[in-house]
Parts: structure tokens; C-alpha cells; sequence
């Protein structure tokens, strides 16, 4: 049976600040760390068991601890997809702890490259969050809208620091809806994509790393890239509608397997800049 590989998920989440590896997953939480080894899940001595559950619920939600690995290999293992199951094997989609969380990154990585996107996350982390020992809880809406677009700026958002203060002052405002867990997914995209600051790409992204749906950017570059190195092509012939025609067949994984083509560009492109 395919276990989870902690060291390869935690490569693939965003470094924010907000959670350490060290052999342990360690995830800050307003009232402290919570962590999981690979079998069992560590909480302070002082928290009751309400706080204990709701943290198990979120890790096991961030990990993907459910995921079904070897139902997924079994279905990729006989395509050009195949080699993929030995490149990451054990690894599962990682998803931020909640929706706002999700919607904030993903705005923060519009239009940039993904080592660029995790330091501005990472300094709006530092920026807002509550610090809990060597770690930053991720701040909250209130605790954004409370901060200027100039000061939100200094965490080198540019003009998507704009974008975060609008959107987190709609959801606020109750006029936007995150909470979209028993949604379709294409009116979800739909609903998502009317405000400002909010392409397709992003809502796919969202709905994926922020309510584990079952979706993807069919359009981002990486993943285009990622087609294109497997089937022999120039980037440039890969189109959104290509990609999906090779992803969309495999059904309830196709968002894992868009992920593992995902991981797979950024690894090889990390591999093409060393040399």
C-alpha cells in the first residue's frame, strides 16, 4: 500500500511560514504547534479534546491523508504517465488549511514564477501573522483589511496587494463566498471569476488547493510545460484545451495527475537552471 511520502509533499507547499519539516510536519495554529510524523499526530499537553480533533481534521485536510495513492497509480500505470508513479511516488496534493488562506496565496502567485510568489507570501506572513514560536500563523482577513495597500506593498505584492485588500474586504462584507465545499465546480468557477482580481486560472487553482476539488489550471504555464516534455512537444503547441484532452479522461485523479505533470516541470526546470 502507498503511503504518504511527507518529505515529497512538503517540497511541493508553498513555504509561507507557517509550517516546518523536520523529519515531523509542524503546522502553527493560533493556540500552538500541531504535528504528525507519519503515523501519529503530536499536540500539546494543555489542549483539550476539541482542539486536538479540529487540528487532526485540518492536518489530515493540508496532507491529504486520505488520498487513495494506489487507486491512482493503478489507473496512470499503463499510460505515458507512467513514470511519474517512481518520480513521486507517495506524494499527494497539499491544500492551505482554509478557503481565505487559499484564495490570498493563490491571488499572490498571479503572474509570477512560483519561487517568487512563495517569498511575497512568506513576507506577508511575517508582515500580519501572529508568531508562534519559529513559526507564523496565517493572518487573518480581519487583520488584513485592517493594513493599507502601501503597507501590504512591502510584503512585494505589487499590484496584486491590491487585488488581496478588495477581495478580503468583499468576503468580510459577506459578498463573496468561499464556502463553496458543495458547489459544482464549473459554477463555482463561474460565481469566482465575476470579482476583480479573479481569473480562471485562479479559480481553478482556488477551488483545487483551497476545497480539494476536483480540478485544475488547465492553462498555467508549468503544467503546459510539463505536457510538453512528456509528449515530445514545444510549449508553444500545448494549448489549455490540449492538456485537458490528455487529463480529463482520468476521471476522478485528473487533478492529482495535473499535479504530478505540475511537480514534474518544476523539478526538471529547477535541474535545467543548476547547470
Amino acid at each position: 500500500m502507498a503511503g504518504i511520502d511527507l518529505k515529497k509533499t512538503t517540497h511541493e507547499m508553498v513555504k509561507n511560514g507557517t509550517w516546518k519539516f523536520d523529519g515531523i510536519f509542524w503546522q502553527a495554529f493560533e493556540n500552538g504547534l500541531a504535528g504528525f510524523d507519519g503515523e501519529n499526530f503530536i499536540f500539546p499537553d494543555e489542549w483539550g479534546k476539541h482542539e486536538r480533533k479540529e487540528a487532526k481534521n485540518k492536518l489530515k485536510f493540508i496532507l491529504g491523508l486520505d488520498t487513495d495513492l494506489d487507486s491512482f497509480y493503478n489507473e496512470i500505470v499503463d499510460s505515458r504517465f507512467a513514470f511519474l508513479i517512481d518520480e513521486f511516488y507517495g506524494l499527494t496534493v497539499p491544500a492551505a488549511p482554509s478557503p481565505y488562506q487559499a484564495l490570498v496565496e493563490v491571488v499572490a502567485q498571479q503572474q509570477i514564477n512560483f519561487e517568487f510568489a512563495q517569498r511575497t507570501i512568506r513576507n506577508l506572513v511575517k508582515l500580519a501573522g501572529k508568531r508562534i514560536g519559529d513559526l507564523y500563523v496565517f493572518p487573518s482577513a480581519e487583520k488584513i483589511t485592517s493594513l493599507s495597500e502601501e503597507e501590504l506593498k512591502k510584503a512585494k505584492l505589487g499590484y496584486r496587494a491590491g487585488y488581496i485588500k478588495f477581495l478580503t474586504e468583499l468576503y468580510l462584507n459577506g459578498e463573496l463566498n468561499l464556502e463553496l465545499w458543495d458547489w459544482r465546480e464549473e459554477d463555482s468557477i463561474k460565481y469566482l471569476t465575476k470579482f476583480r482580481g479573479i481569473g480562471k486560472w485562479s479559480a481553478e487553482l482556488f477551488l483545487l488547493y483551497g476545497l480539494r476539488k476536483n480540478v485544475y489550471p488547465a492553462g498555467d504555464l508549468g503544467l503546459r510545460r510539463g505536457v510538453a516534455k512528456i509528449f515530445g512537444k514545444n510549449v508553444k503547441e500545448v494549448k489549455e484545451k490540449d492538456v485537458r484532452e490528455l487529463i480529463e479522461p482520468y476521471g476522478k485523479w485528473k487533478s492529482l495527475l495535473a499535479f504530478y505533470v505540475l511537480c514534474y516541470d518544476r523539478k526538471t526546470e529547477m535541474e535545467r537552471k543548476r547547470k
